[in-house]
This record gives C-alpha cells, sequence and structure tokens, in this order.
C-alpha cells in the first residue's frame, strides 16, 4: 500500500491539511503521478482543475515529491462551499491535486462516491481526516480500514474526540445530547467499528495534528500545529488599530439563546470600540441581520478561514472571540504581529434551556485552555451582562 489520501469537509480541515503538509517537510504532488481511479464529479462554475491535474503554474514543482491527493466531500451549504473552491485553489497554487467530490448531491451520491473513492482508499497506506464525528468519514473509514490514521483540527471537535477516544465512549458531538435517536441507532454500527479504527492498535497508528490540547489515549502521536505554513505564506497584517468581533454559531446549534448571545455582542462591541464582525459560516442571515441593525457592526462574511483573512489584514489591534478553536490558532498564526486575542466566557444563563448537559463545562474547557488570550468573564450586575477581563 503506498499514498496518503486526505479527505476535507470544511475549509478549516482543508487549511490544516496543508499545515500537516507543511510540518511533515513534503512537498506537492508530482505532476506526472496520474489519478485515474478519480473521476472529474466538480461542480459547475467549482474547482477548475481536474483531479489528475499537476502543480498549478507558479506552484512548488521543483520541491521533494510527495503522493499527499486531497479529496473535497463538498458539502450543501453555499458559504462552506465558496470558502472551500477557494482553499482548494490555494492547495493548488501549492501544486498538490485536489479533488472535488459531490458527495451529497442528492439520490446515488454515496454509492457514487464509494465507487469512485474505494480504489484510492485501498491504496492509501494513509488516511487523513478533520471530523472523525462525521458519518461519510466514518462510513469510508468502516469500509476501508487504513494501516495509519492522521486527524487535522476541525473546530474544537478534536478535543472532543481525544476525550472520548481516551475514556472508551461513543463518538457524539459536544453540543448533541447523548440520547440515541432513530438515525444514530441505524448508524450505531458504522460509529462503533470506525471508533475502532480511529484507535491506535496492532498493525495501525493513530496521530492527531492540533493546535489544541487533547487528552489522547496511549499510543496516539500528537503532532503540534502552530500554523507554521499561514506564517510563512501570508502576512504580516497590517493593523486597524481597533478591534474585531469574531461570530460563532452557538446559537445556531441550539446551546446560546439567541438573545443573550445579541446583546452580549452589542456590550463587547462598545466596550472595546469594535467595527467589524467576522460571521461564522454556518450563521443564518436572520442573526446576521439582527447584529447588524442592533449593533451597527459591519458583518464580514470571510472566503477564507479566519486565520488566513486575519494573518492577510487588515485586521484589528484585538480580537474578541467566544469559546471556538480561533482563540487557539489565532494568537498561533498572529504571532509576532502584536495583535491580542480575548476569549469572552459564557455564563450558565445564557445556555438554552434544551441544551446538552455538557455544553458548559465543554465550552469553559476551550476557554480555559486558551493560554494565548485574555479571558472576559461575565459578571452579573444586571438585565445586560457586565464584562470585565477575569
Amino acid at each position: 500500500m503506498t499514498g496518503r489520501l486526505a479527505f476535507v469537509e470544511s475549509p478549516v480541515q482543508l487549511l490544516n491539511v496543508l499545515e500537516w503538509a507543511h510540518a511533515r517537510g513534503r512537498g506537492p504532488a508530482p505532476a506526472a503521478a496520474p489519478a485515474p481511479e478519480l473521476s472529474a464529479s466538480l461542480e459547475q462554475g467549482g474547482p477548475p482543475s481536474s483531479p489528475a491535474s499537476g502543480p498549478a503554474p507558479g506552484g512548488p514543482a521543483g520541491s521533494a515529491a510527495d503522493d499527499l491527493r486531497i479529496v473535497v466531500l463538498s458539502p450543501t451549504d453555499p458559504m462552506s462551499r465558496g470558502q472551500l473552491r477557494r482553499m482548494a485553489q490555494l492547495a493548488r497554487d501549492e501544486g498538490f491535486a485536489v479533488h472535488w467530490q459531490e458527495a451529497r448531491a442528492g439520490r446515488g451520491a454515496l454509492v457514487r462516491t464509494l465507487r469512485e473513492l474505494g480504489g484510492p482508499l485501498r491504496a492509501a497506506d494513509r488516511v487523513i481526516v478533520g471530523d472523525p464525528f462525521s458519518r461519510y468519514v466514518q462510513l469510508l473509514l468502516t469500509l476501508f480500514g487504513p494501516r495509519h490514521v492522521t486527524v487535522v483540527d476541525d473546530g474544537t471537535a478534536t478535543m472532543e474526540f481525544a476525550a472520548q477516544l481516551a475514556g472508551g465512549e461513543r463518538l457524539v458531538r459536544w453540543h448533541r445530547k447523548g440520547d440515541l435517536g432513530p438515525r444514530e441507532l441505524v448508524l450505531a454500527p458504522v460509529t462503533s467499528l470506525a471508533r475502532r479504527r480511529l484507535a491506535p492498535g496492532p498493525g495501525r497508528t493513530v496521530e492527531i495534528f492540533t493546535s489544541l490540547p487533547v487528552q489522547a489515549p496511549p499510543g496516539t502521536e500528537v503532532t503540534e500545529n502552530a500554523y507554521a505554513w499561514t506564517r510563512e505564506r501570508f502576512g504580516p497584517p497590517p493593523l486597524t488599530g481597533g478591534a474585531d468581533l469574531v461570530g460563532t454559531s452557538l446559537v445556531e446549534t441550539g446551546v446560546v439563546d439567541a438573545e443573550h448571545y445579541l446583546r452580549v455582542v452589542g456590550q463587547l462591541a462598545r466596550t472595546h470600540g469594535a467595527t467589524r464582525y467576522f460571521a461564522h459560516r454556518r450563521e443564518t442571515p436572520e442573526k446576521l441581520h439582527r447584529v447588524a441593525v442592533e449593533t451597527g457592526l459591519q458583518v464580514v462574511r470571510p472566503d477564507l478561514p479566519l486565520e488566513l483573512i486575519a494573518r492577510r489584514g487588515p485586521i484589528g489591534a484585538t480580537i474578541v472571540s467566544f469559546p471556538s478553536t480561533v482563540v487557539h490558532t489565532l494568537p498561533l498564526a498572529l504571532a509576532g504581529t502584536g495583535v491580542k486575542v480575548a476569549v469572552c466566557e459564557i455564563a450558565p444563563e445564557w445556555l438554552k434551556a434544551t441544551a446538552s448537559p455538557r455544553a458548559q463545562g465543554f465550552l469553559a474547557g476551550v476557554a480555559g485552555t486558551a493560554s494565548g488570550a485574555d479571558r472576559l468573564t461575565p459578571r452579573n450586575a444586571s438585565a445586560v451582562d457586565r464584562l470585565e477581563f477575569g
């Protein structure tokens, strides 16, 4: 078995695959390497290069030969697709072969995807994935068990994945309740086998490539993601001197009450003199409209992961975020620039009654372990929460 195959479903996953390749000191795929197993199932208006194409003009074609190929399991929401298109082009500019797979394009997409990816998966010695909770990834790992697996960051899911793996627990996203619904019951055997395939064992190694503090099980290789490729490729950024806020999808995932969220965003904007609000790709247009109208902030919908947007600039001298991956990644990506990152902790009363019982503890852990960020602690002084440095 030879070759390495990466499956990505979000822009951040693709960014972190590029960081992983850079950290390994390995170059792009050679121009002459064919990939007959992967057909060009590209969306109209999507990434222009064919999956078997070699390095883009100007890419590092002369660097060390590498057999990493990247498969985008395209999501359905337009924001993610747009960011993924741009990240795919960046990967091609670096010389990597990228295959755009319409994995969710209606009936028959699953069977077609398995048929097209079966050959490359059987041939791959190492598989790189970004979301071990993804049903698609779990199914692929169940059907084709690679000898070596690497998990790269996709939001804070890496922390929960490592903890659940170490504790022998079943894989459940932190913001979901533990009860098994009908769909989960049907897929339980797949999840169980995928969990075993994601654990180190005889004849199988597992690496976690992360910028987050994780508690991995014995035998797992943990490699630091220092965002070296991002820092070398972009910046340093010009600074605006003001502050920027980073949005979150905690309302959309049913964790935080929308009214509390909007009040706190308004107070953070006033306290820090923020003028821009960088929207999360999963935030709804309705909520973003309210953010703009009720707070006066300029809502920005980034076309790339925030680590790249911030590194290219211009960016505020202070970046304020709720608990999320960026409070760990931005201090790394912006090291040496003078930008200060602050994390606003989530007060228990902001949570919805239907939120997962694990939500408060998990979010507190994300904020509390962000060693490169200042902490903003909510104080219950009035109906509108007062935020101070803790």
